[in-house]
């Protein structure tokens, strides 16, 4: 994995085409030219719904959709009928947040979120199925936009997007990468090699002049300081080849690793953290080090995610709902475990907003709150109804945004 020129001369350029688009449902046709490199430039379009109102209950829960008596049916048809921006309130959440409806297809899986930080109330969606949707109000409502990818028959998962001032970059699965200059308003496709050590799984954007860094499912880790026209590999070989070269480290199934990394997260200060697809153990890589480190789990559970603390330290969620936060600040092996109640329900993702307030979010819509920077924990009971396990919970700034993304495009948004 020495360093590699990852894109080449050739960029498609994509446009996000804004003023023919109005406010409400969108749907437009995918128009794909096979596959090359020297393809054509695409643009991003994005047209009104002509079915209406047929397409706007589409929103609805699971539990709406089964109501069958005459007032539920008025009350549902009322509420589909009004403005997008007041149906986002209309739908059932807490005092602290509330259920988005999204212009999105059913089984859309949303995976990340992130605004631009000079404008706070414009942001961007990320999903399966090449989900993007923009908004213009802080999350209130959102709009459906398109990055044709000119590659036919393919389906792309956009799995990460981060901005630094007004310069963004998305990465996807198959490995795909967008970039963009002017706050998204267009997006360029640059391509990347088909030598790439894995699918990108998560980008950062680093200084608003060119500079990101690329972490793939592998554990290739790339940088780039001129806007992805070559980039510089940080480690010198993927998590496989170290644990195989390693077999004697003491690490419970690290002998003969095929696997890959399910989830990687990056802290402020460059430090990655990642959970392998088993669950078994997880590795950690700092900056300046040649290689991921593996390390034991702590638990008999396997691993479900793992991520950083505001104070720098690590928070561990092993199955069945066990929370674990790492002794002090920085790597460790060491945690102690944060008794949560999640009755049975599994834990999939925690955040931190203002202050010691955090968040755990789960299967079956469960939600959890602690005041004390977990300590103790309770249940946000309002938000039974929701119909989705909820994936993720990302704030932004300084905790005062902040989304819990879901599958079925179930979105919340905080509103403390």
């Amino acid at each position: 994995m020495a360093s590699a020129t990852l894109s080449s001369t050739f960029t498609s350029k994509v446009a996000v085409s804004h003023a023919n688009c109005e406010r409400g449902n969108f749907r437009n046709s995918v128009v794909r030219s096979s596959s090359r490199r020297n393809a054509a430039p695409v643009r991003i379009s994005c047209s009104t719904n002509q079915e209406g109102e047929s397409e706007k209950t589409s929103t609805l829960s699971r539990r709406e959709l089964t109501v069958t008596t005459p007032a539920s049916i008025a009350a549902v048809a009322a509420l589909s009928a009004l403005p997008q921006s007041v149906r986002a309130e209309a739908f059932a959440g807490s005092d602290e947040w509330v259920q988005v409806p999204l212009p999105v297809d059913p089984g859309v899986i949303l995976l990340d979120v992130e605004f631009v930080p000079d404008e706070p109330n414009h942001g961007f969606l990320l999903g399966t199925r090449q989900t993007l949707l923009e908004t213009l109000d802080g999350g209130r409502t959102w709009e459906q936009r398109f990055l044709n990818s000119d590659d036919e028959g393919v389906n792309y998962r956009f799995q990460s997007i981060s901005f630094s001032g007004n310069e963004g970059w998305i990465i996807g699965k198959p490995a795909i990468l967008y970039h963009t200059t002017d706050s998204g308003k267009t997006w360029e496709r640059i391509p990347l090699s088909a030598r790439l050590p894995g699918n990108p799984i998560l980008i950062t954007a680093l200084d608003n002049q060119g500079g990101a860094e690329m972490a793939t499912d592998e554990g290739a880790i790339y940088v780039t300081a001129n806007a992805a026209q070559t980039w510089r590999a940080a480690v010198e070989e993927t998590v496989s080849a170290t644990l195989n070269r390693t077999v004697s480290s003491g690490i419970s199934g690290a002998s003969y690793y095929t696997g890959s990394f399910a989830t990687v997260v990056r802290s402020e200060g460059g430090d990655y953290v990642g959970v392998t697809t088993r669950g078994n153990f997880y590795m950690t890589w700092e900056v300046g080090q040649s290689y991921w480190q593996p390390h034991n789990r702590n638990s008999s559970r396997r691993i479900q995610n793992m991520g950083w603390r505001k104070d720098g330290g690590l928070w561990l969620i092993a199955r069945g709902g066990e929370l674990f936060y790492g002794v002090g600040d920085g790597i460790t092996e060491d945690f102690e475990q944060r008794r949560i109640g999640s009755r049975g329900f599994g834990i999939l993702d925690v955040g931190f907003s203002k202050g010691n307030e955090v968040w755990a979010a789960g299967g079956s819509g469960s939600l959890f709150k602690s005041v004390n920077n977990g300590d103790k924990w309770e249940r946000i009971k309002d938000l039974d109804n929701v119909a989705a396990n909820l994936y993720t919970v990302k704030f932004m700034n300084n905790g005062k945004t902040g989304f819990v993304l879901g599958n079925d495009g179930v979105l919340l948004r905080y509103t403390a």
